[in-house]
């Protein structure tokens, strides 16, 4: 298991234990299992580098006038993304007629509600994990493009390239000469540009400090995805 995914994974079902309380708090230490551990490791994590939005085991209301829990719920300003992982219990495999209707009807419902609905099979997280992440990007890419176009409004043409390169390359640092590279300018005007985006606080400079600043990388906080696309 990749470390960085082990320390992040454990501080955020930390997070979110310690915000819950009674049957909800139940439900997240039950109800995260194996299954939804492995879409983290082998499909979330490597497309995104972080659980920014995600809420494991989120509750909403049933169409039955109860409550059921979705295995992972992303938020973020309007957007409501509910995501699934099927075919993992054995039960689910033998379930009857009645459990499979009432699986549409619920998911129809989550429609109504205005929430949006990726699924995927446990053996697809399994066996083909990079499809699925290209499918959650996607999604994110076509959800947040608006979203992107006024983040980056502020900025010059110039500088919004820089933070997309910044954000590709994340979490690698990168020098001034990649900039050459990719705008065309010299060193001098490159160096501008990153100075400037470093007082925007989008860019924050890599080492020690103790030598001439030689590389860049972008700022804490500041999501790679969906900048990168």
């Amino acid at each position: 298991m990749n470390s960085d995914f082990a320390a992040a994974h454990a501080a955020f079902l930390q997070w979110h234990l310690r915000r819950r309380k009674g049957d909800r708090r139940r439900r997240l230490e039950v109800g995260h299992a194996h299954a939804e551990k492995l879409f983290l490791e082998n499909v979330w994590w490597p497309a995104f580098g972080h659980f920014d939005h995600l809420h494991p085991e989120y509750e909403v209301a049933d169409f039955r006038d109860g409550t059921r829990y979705l295995d992972f719920a992303w938020i973020r300003n309007s957007i409501r993304l509910a995501i699934e992982i099927d075919g993992y219990d054995l039960h689910q495999r033998y379930a009857d007629k009645q459990k499979f209707s009432d699986d549409r009807i619920r998911q129809n419902h989550l429609v109504i509600d205005r929430w949006d609905v990726l699924r995927f099979a446990y053996d697809d997280i399994r066996a083909r994990p990079r499809m699925c992440a290209q499918m959650v990007q996607q999604y994110m890419g076509a959800a947040l493009g608006s979203d992107v176009q006024s983040l980056l409004a502020p900025l010059s043409a110039e500088e919004r390239e820089i933070v997309r390169l910044a954000a590709r390359l994340a979490p690698t640092a990168f020098p001034p000469g990649d900039v050459c590279v990719l705008l065309g300018v010299e060193v001098q005007k490159a160096r501008r540009l990153l100075h400037g985006l470093v007082r925007k606080k989008w860019l924050v400079p890599a080492g020690d400090g103790r030598k001439r600043i030689n590389k860049y990388i972008l700022a804490p906080g500041i999501n790679t995805w969906p900048l990168s696309g």
